[in-house]
């Protein structure tokens, strides 16, 4: 048997967390009775900077009930760095570790499955959503053009995976040599390289409270994945160049040919389209660079992602950092 951490990020979840709380304790305590995990496996929630009452509830949980930790973060450092603490501070203690969001969108009975696939020797093991009937037709349409738009970026990302994953101990270690500060997992998990395998599930709605990922934000959460991972925008800022200079030697050949055989030449009109058309490139080219010289720049300063306010996990740590 084998000690279990479940690692929930949490920002403002004080409406959904004591239901989150409830049905995780059951199913741990469920896996504990059948011997199938170790009685010091617990579920550690990881404060990412709340200005609600999400971290009073956490330490709440954790006077009641010993099989709940927590984490508070000096401040909110977001999704990706708030769950990295969280595996990081696992990572210690824990021979396997499951990540999952707050909102029980994840099924938690999908945990069964995830520890039989390790128990056969997989390292990791993805949640994938097995279908979106749920969802919304725009949801639908713009959640599955996030992961396509990822991969043909050059981003290895798992299909209709979020956060809900299994990670064993030594992939958790493989994990923390990844120093980078700007943290995509769904794109770094998988150049790990251990033996992986995936669980299928149907996700719910959310229990309570709002979206952490409207459509804008989605947008954010896709552009940083991409900047942080791949090159493959410079790349094709090299082809489109290339291209508009094959364009431009082609009309500079029709506008002599034109001139010798008397034609008109053209108007003021295409000569503005074309500034502006290249023009508008080369500012796109140039932001592109640009938001790729701004990751290198943070990467140089070395920043921590994220401070440790306080860290509660009974009989083990007890300590204000």
């Amino acid at each position: 048997m084998h000690t279990l951490y479940i690692v929930v990020p949490c920002y403002k979840e004080e409406s959904v967390l004591p239901e989150t709380a409830k049905r995780l304790c059951e199913k741990i305590n469920a896996l504990i009775s059948d011997d199938k995990i170790l009685p010091a496996s617990k579920i550690l929630f990881i404060n990412d900077g709340s200005d609600d009452n999400t971290w009073d509830i956490i330490k709440a949980l954790y006077d009641k009930n010993p099989i709940f930790a927590g984490i508070n973060l000096s401040k909110n450092k977001g999704h990706q760095n708030a769950l990295f603490a969280g595996l990081m501070i696992a990572k210690d203690v824990a021979d396997v570790v499951i990540s999952m969001d707050a909102d029980l969108q994840d099924d938690i009975n999908a945990i069964d499955e995830m520890l039989k696939k390790f128990r056969q020797g997989f390292d990791i093991v993805y949640g994938v959503r097995s279908k979106r009937k749920k969802d919304s037709f725009f949801k639908r349409v713009t959640a599955e053009g996030f992961y396509k738009l990822m991969r043909t970026m050059g981003v290895d990302i798992v299909f209709n995976h979020a956060d809900y994953r299994l990670m064993s101990k030594r992939a958790l270690e493989g994990l923390s040599l990844f120093k980078e500060v700007n943290l995509f997992l769904r794109g770094i998990v998988p150049m790990i390289g251990y033996p992986t395998a995936t669980v299928l599930y149907e996700r719910a709605e959310r229990f309570a409270g709002e979206t952490k990922y409207p459509l804008k934000k989605m947008l954010a959460f896709a552009f940083e994945g991409i900047t942080s991972l791949s090159t493959r925008p410079i790349r094709m800022i090299v082809a489109v160049g290339l291209i508009f200079f094959l364009t431009s030697v082609v009309i500079l050949i029709y506008f002599i040919f034109d001139y010798f055989t008397g034609g008109t030449t053209p108007g003021w009109a295409s000569t503005i389209v074309s500034i502006w058309a290249i023009g508008g490139l080369q500012i796109l080219a140039i932001g592109i660079i640009g938001e790729y010289i701004g990751k290198i720049y943070l990467e140089s300063k070395a920043r921590p992602r994220f401070i440790i306010e306080r860290i509660l996990i009974n009989t083990t740590i007890d300590k204000d950092g």
